[in-house]
């Protein structure tokens, strides 16, 4: 994993200020803790910021090769060099290698880095169709005078992009590495409030004003000819081709055991994230019986959960969770054989200024859920101190039909996006009224809604009800889910560490998609066909246990805590969160007694926080 990027110009030459892709490169430093390089030639200048993962001698970057030199980290500009500055991991870097030797292509490392530079030589943009995992990166073609940004299928890596007054291009992983670029100034307009504040988890525009978002299994060529931007991949319909369930239940387990298989590869520690879940005790059990495999039949896996102080005793259930996790977590580990560590967490470490002010400068947004972020930030932050790679059941719900919102009628017939409906999010931060006229939400909502399902693709004879479930299906795995996997990279990459999801595996995506929604609930209940796949590798109470979300803290010191804050942030940022939010439907949750504040109100508090210290530490421009 790393951090990249970089700055195109057939005006000014990039070389002519060095210092700034340095700047652009230093600002993704939490990204790549083991290694910074730059390059820099005619037109264009790459940064990559390194976390060690594959190959630690071999793979350092920018990568560079001529058409007939050995690839170099660095190197000095010739006329048909190409640079690759490359982010993620390719699962399938040994089968393209050994297509590439057949090709006559020669390596001198063992990284999968090479693999796509090789690989890009050969094929071209081409490449992309080719690569399995999850990855973002540029290529610089000086012959071709071309530069070429692409990102995985399922937009597990992150990759932005903006254009420069002289009709240049920067992109990097990160917005804050393209604000570095003393052209490119933080802004907000009206398009990208609603963007944040409608949680229609689009990709394309951003929050910020000219920041555009390279789309999953997207490809964005830039030259002297403009810009142009196309789908690689994405999701389609297609017909089942497994005769029933037990087939598919194979079909299934043997995507998912491939990609569980390619995803432990590592030079470096690795280790899960066990929830005590469904998704995550499958993840954990199929990587536990792997490594078993690989190192003998003594070898343990690490796995980690979180907990907070008093949990047990304090637990009360919402919409969102049903049951306390760490027991769970206990009981599969010990199912499983790993060696399980709960991280515990104080209302303390949650609320302190520092953790909540990194939490919102990786995210580069005030558009977050508080504890649960923070939480995140601290867990990760302890995993490090042990592994560079952890392995998670992201995605599972997404894939499987998880969610509420697949088996509530109520929700499927709502003609909105399910989970502004069943998570009450859509007034989790209640706006000025004079920016809520002018922002217009649930107009800006409706509109994207429409367009979302005109994009869900169908099969011909599809019943009415199969029918709703593809639409469900496509928009929890196109635009829910991204809002998830952006938070699990900013805040696991703000610690230096690389989480893998095998749940996101494209071609495990595609054949679920493609099974029928029978199957998918074939024994009453949500995730029918991962549990038929779990079974034997959880334990019985995992195996049948209700989805629970990701835990929030029940303490009311933390409840207390918030408070405080939200009531500072108000007067914060130079009065500028009270242009933005409504104080009188905040009121009510400033007063109400800690111990009785519930979850969704809680969360408006936890984005007024945020927000403000999103205003200082940014000072955006904000031109509505």
């Amino acid at each position: 994993m790393c951090g990249i990027t970089g700055w195109v110009s057939f005006g000014e030459e990039p070389g002519g200020r060095p210092r700034v892709i340095e700047r652009m490169t230093a600002a993704l430093a939490p990204r790549g803790p083991d290694g910074s390089g730059t390059w820099v030639g005619p037109h264009a200048a790459l940064g990559h910021r390194r976390l060690a993962v594959l190959d630690i001698e071999g793979g350092a970057q920018p990568m560079t090769a001529s058409a007939t030199g050995a690839p170099r980290a660095s190197g000095s500009p010739t006329p048909d060099t190409v640079v690759l500055s490359y982010s993620g991991e390719v699962y399938n870097h040994h089968e393209l290698r050994a297509e590439l030797r057949s090709a006559g292509r020669e390596f001198a490392t063992r990284s999968d880095t090479e693999v796509v530079l090789r690989g890009y030589q050969e094929w071209g943009a081409g490449l992309a169709e080719r690569l399995v995992g999850m990855y973002a990166f540029a290529v610089w073609d000086a012959g071709a005078r071309r530069l070429l940004l692409v990102r995985d299928q399922m937009g597990v890596k992150p990759l932005y992009y903006a254009r420069t007054p002289d009709g240049g291009l920067v992109f990097g992983s990160e917005p804050k590495s393209l604000f570095a670029h003393p052209d490119c100034v933080p802004r907000v307009d009206a398009q990208g409030l609603r963007e944040a504040y409608g949680l229609v988890f689009g990709t394309g525009a951003t929050l910020w004003a000219g920041v555009r978002e390279v789309p999953p299994g997207g490809l964005v060529a830039f030259d002297r000819d403009g810009l142009t931007e196309r789908l690689y991949w994405q999701l389609t319909a297609r017909p089942h081709g497994d005769p029933d369930l037990a087939a598919t239940t194979a079909g299934v387990r043997e995507r998912l055991e491939h990609a569980v298989r390619s995803q432990l590869e590592a030079d470096v520690p690795r280790c899960s994230l066990l929830s005590g879940g469904l998704d995550s005790t499958v993840v954990t059990a199929l990587l536990a019986d792997e490594l078993r495999l690989r190192e003998g039949p003594k070898a343990r896996l690490r796995s980690y959960a979180v907990d907070y102080s008093d949990q047990a005793e304090r637990f009360t259930g919402d919409v969102l969770r049903t049951g306390h996790d760490a027991p769970y977590a206990v009981e599969a580990g010990a199912f499983i054989g790993t060696e399980h560590q709960t991280v515990v967490l104080d209302p303390q470490a949650l609320l302190d200024p520092g953790h909540r002010t990194a939490v919102v400068a990786a995210r580069d947004s005030p558009i977050g859920v508080g504890d649960m972020d923070t939480s995140l930030y601290l867990l990760f932050g302890r995993i490090r101190e042990h592994s560079t790679v952890a392995v998670s059941g992201e995605a599972a719900d997404e894939v499987f039909g998880g969610y509420p919102w697949f088996h509530d009628p109520a929700a499927l017939a709502a003609p909105t996006f399910p989970w502004l409906r069943v998570t009450s999010d859509e007034a989790a931060m209640p706006l000025h009224p004079e920016l809520a006229r002018e922002l217009r939400i649930g107009e800006f909502q409706r509109d994207t809604y429409r367009a979302a399902l005109a994009a869900v693709p169908h099969l011909d004879g599809e019943s009415a009800a199969q029918h709703r479930q593809r639409e469900l299906q496509h928009l929890s795995l196109t635009r829910w889910l991204r809002q998830l996997l952006h938070r699990k990279d900013r805040l696991s990459m703000a610690r230096g560490l690389e989480v893998r999801v095998p749940y996101c595996d494209h071609r495990l995506v595609e054949y679920a998609f493609n099974a029928p929604w029978e199957l998918h609930r074939h024994d009453g209940r949500e995730k029918s066909l991962l549990r038929a796949v779990g079974a034997g590798l959880a334990p019985r109470s995992v195996l049948w246990r209700a989805k629970n979300h990701y835990p929030a803290t029940h303490h009311p010191d933390y409840n207390r805590g918030l408070q405080r804050l939200a009531r500072e942030a108000l007067d914060a940022a130079g009065g500028r969160v009270r242009d933005l939010v409504d104080e009188r439907v905040l009121a009510a949750n400033l007063t109400t007694a800690p111990e009785r504040l519930e979850w969704g109100h809680r969360l408006r508090l936890e984005r007024v926080v945020d927000l403000a210290l999103w205003l200082d530490l940014y000072r955006p421009e904000i031109a509505v």
